[in-house]
């Protein structure tokens, strides 16, 4: 067999058509795909109804010799009671519950410190989380530190939702007190899939 420099490039110039076309035919597969997937999710976002501006935002701070967080005047209601220190539902459905509250750790020491949040529906702790803080690998002097807690449930009328502490004193409520918040969105009236 005589093969030559010709014959072979265009053996390897026959075989990167093949593969350029397979790449192309298997992005335009994939393009197709999420166009489907974009339309059926609009679709679906659409036809779901409007859960009618059920929201709260509340600024919390700490409460005199409590581990739960009082709410403050300052801050958003709509059809959701906002009495100190619960958010009182007014309508049952789905909601999402969210809490972002900032720490101030002025002496962090090379001991540890166990930081919990728990986020209460009827004094029942719903959802909770655990953060350590001032480890010996990220000490400094001063510490800042933020954590967000998202919570998605149903909810019934009457149902309270409050936030505790169990370091209260290190919450944030000197130098960043509009970002310490708790907050209710309604995302559905009811708890069945979405059509």
């Amino acid at each position: 067999m005589n093969v030559n420099e010709d014959t072979d490039s265009r053996r390897l110039g026959a075989t990167n058509k093949v593969c350029l076309y397979s790449i192309i035919a298997t992005l335009g597969v994939l393009l197709v795909f999420a166009l489907a997937t974009i339309m059926v999710l609009v679709v679906q976002r659409t036809s779901v109804p409007a859960a009618n501006g059920t929201a709260a935002y509340m600024r919390v701070s700490r409460a005199v010799n409590s581990s739960k967080l009082s709410l403050v005047e300052k801050g958003i209601c709509e059809a959701i009671k906002c009495q100190s220190p619960e958010l009182v539902i007014r309508e049952q459905g789905l909601y999402l519950i969210f809490c972002n509250l900032n720490f101030h750790f002025p002496n962090c020491s090379k001991s540890p410190i166990d930081l919990k949040i728990e986020l209460l529906v009827n004094d029942r702790v719903d959802r909770q989380t655990l953060s350590t803080f001032c480890a010996s690998e990220t000490c400094q002097d001063e510490t800042f530190k933020t954590l967000i807690q998202l919570h998605l449930t149903h909810l019934d009328k009457e149902d309270k939702i409050s936030v505790t502490l169990n370091h209260p004193e290190f919450l944030n409520d000197v130098s960043l007190p509009n970002e310490n918040v708790l907050g209710v969105l309604k995302y559905s009236d009811g708890m069945g899939a979405a059509p």
